[in-house]
């Protein structure tokens, strides 16, 4: 079996950086492209040689995207010409696939893959991994998707995709829709400004007079909790109490029509603009 030849685009970038770091330990033959010069000079000193695209895709099984969003559409423009027939595309996240304008080709396979990074409720022996909040040295799913082509290169992309972003509990198989769901906008547009609430609600609590140790100390055992209970499988739930605070406090913090994001018009328009960042 021929070795498997990889391109990775943006090599030099945070994930280039790790992607390669982690696939120059495989028996695979790697490309790295990188235009910026600051990048190419970070290569060259870890001993490393840029390939210009133009000799490297043509030659490579799969190309992996691992440039950011706002670059994503010009940059299939130039790459997708050069892939050979029947070869893969693996981008890194939904968002410009789904709400974008990427170039695709008939004759070659395209796929879209992210991690979910390691669960909260994780079970890590090692100190070091119970600090991994990225992924890489605490377990981690991913989440996968086949734009188009073939399920043959699908599967390679996703064995590559297990060693990209090992160590990996669970691959999950979904649609390119589907990913987008789940970002932009479930861990992204939901997600965080729930959380940047409970921020700011602790900073209230101190301006208010609570010590911040006690603040942070207080609200992150009791957001534990909440999680378990909404998320994690605990065997306990709210107090009668509580309960009424949970309607109460909705009620006071978010608009009834709120779950509007998901709806494809404004998700698309909230895409679009990330896309530019």
């Amino acid at each position: 079996m021929n070795t498997l030849g990889i391109t990775i685009m943006g090599a030099a970038g945070k994930m280039g950086r790790r992607i390669t770091e982690k696939l120059s330990q495989e028996n695979l033959r790697l490309f790295l492209c990188e235009k910026g010069e600051k990048g190419i000079q970070y290569l060259l000193a870890k001993g490393l040689q840029p390939v210009p695209q133009e000799e490297a895709i043509p030659q490579s099984d799969l190309v992996i995207m691992a440039i950011p969003d706002r670059n994503l559409e010009e940059v299939s423009r130039e790459v997708v010409p050069l892939m050979k027939k029947g070869g893969t595309m693996l981008y890194l996240d939904a968002t410009v696939p789904y709400f974008g304008n990427v170039m695709l080709r008939d004759d070659c396979t395209f796929v879209a893959a992210h991690p979910c990074h390691p669960p909260l409720f994780g079970e890590e022996e090692h100190p070091e991994a119970r600090r991994d909040f990225f992924g890489g040295i605490a377990k981690q799913d991913v989440v996968i998707a086949l734009i188009q082509g073939e399920e043959a290169k699908l599967a390679m992309a996703q064995d590559i995709c297990a060693k990209i972003f090992a160590p990996v509990r669970n691959i999950h198989r979904i649609s390119l829709e589907q990913m987008a769901i789940l970002e932009p906008i479930l861990a992204e547009v939901v997600a965080v400004p729930a959380i940047y609430i409970i921020k700011e609600a602790i900073d209230e609590a101190v301006k208010r007079g609570v010590p911040e140790d006690a603040a942070l100390a207080f609200m992150l055992g009791h957001v534990r909790i909440d999680l378990a209970i909404l998320l994690g499988g605990a065997d306990i739930e709210f107090s009668d109490a509580c309960k009424v605070a949970l309607k109460r406090g909705y009620e006071l913090l978010f608009r009834p029509d709120w779950k509007k994001v998901f709806e494809p018009g404004i998700a698309k328009s909230i895409a679009l603009e990330m896309m530019q960042k």
